[in-house]
């Protein structure tokens, strides 16, 4: 198994390290945005060496199984495009309310889409990310479900290009501004307590095959995250220059 420590004699060995990443992978144990854990603790957790954990992570990479980005890690999967990535840069010089502006003409459409092609198993999996959401106790944990499901329903859309826009949008939900400002947007139980309710909404029209329904359920619920996003800068703002511009 993946988090069996290895014999002592195995630890610098890269074929066994390589073994053990390929039963990582095959098993899924990974984080639900694809990520893997640092080589500092895929060494712990698996007994090798660095160098050997290293090694086995280029041969995997080479192979395609996994794509490391600078600065942020390694991820399961092929490396995104270049088009991707050229987006990417674009995002890095907006800011929240744009993404806001661009997820509001981009998700709703996805869930219609999603109306019309999910699989049964697609639908079983958003219930299940959507109970991983109720069931996180703090806010890092519902931010990564609450990614995973409104990926999950981008997916079940079908279109491969929406899918791709979508992801380049999605990473800036790993930027620790974003989350700080989300968390501090949601963190009323009663802010929660809707969008679980949206969540299931959504899920609901799909699986009805209604995509008037899911585009429309999915339109209200960014607008209530937007809503609460500006409301929260604005408050910020408030904290910050409590006085305002007085020059």
């Amino acid at each position: 198994m993946p988090g069996t420590p290895a014999p002592e004699s195995s630890k610098e060995n890269s074929n066994y390290a390589l073994e053990k990443l390929r039963d990582l992978l095959r098993h899924g144990d990974v984080a639900a945005d694809g990520k893997l854990p640092t080589e500092r603790m895929l060494s712990e957790t698996l007994g090798l060496s660095r160098r050997a954990i290293r090694r086995a992570l280029e041969v995997l990479e080479a192979e395609g199984a996994i794509w490391r980005k600078q600065g942020s890690g390694t991820y399961v999967g092929q490396k995104p495009d270049d088009w991707s990535e050229q987006l990417e840069t674009i995002v890095a010089g907006t800011n929240f309310m744009e993404i806001m502006e661009v997820r509001l003409r981009i998700e709703p459409q996805l869930a219609q889409l999603a109306a019309l092609r999910a699989k049964g198993s697609d639908i079983d999996i958003m219930r299940e990310l959507a109970q991983k959401i109720l069931a996180s106790e703090d806010a890092d944990a519902k931010e990564l479900w609450d990614g995973a499901l409104h990926r999950q329903i981008a997916q079940a859309a079908g279109n491969q290009l929406f899918l791709s826009i979508f992801d380049v949008i999605n990473q800036v939900r790993q930027d620790d501004a974003w989350q700080s400002i989300r968390e501090r947007a949601r963190s009323s139980a009663n802010t929660m307590g809707i969008s679980n309710a949206q969540h299931a909404t959504i899920i609901d029209a799909i699986a009805a095959r209604d995509p008037a329904k899911a585009g429309e359920a999915m339109r209200q619920h960014l607008l209530m995250l937007q809503e609460r996003l500006i409301r929260q800068t604005s408050m910020d703002h408030l904290e910050n220059d409590p006085l305002g511009d007085v020059s």
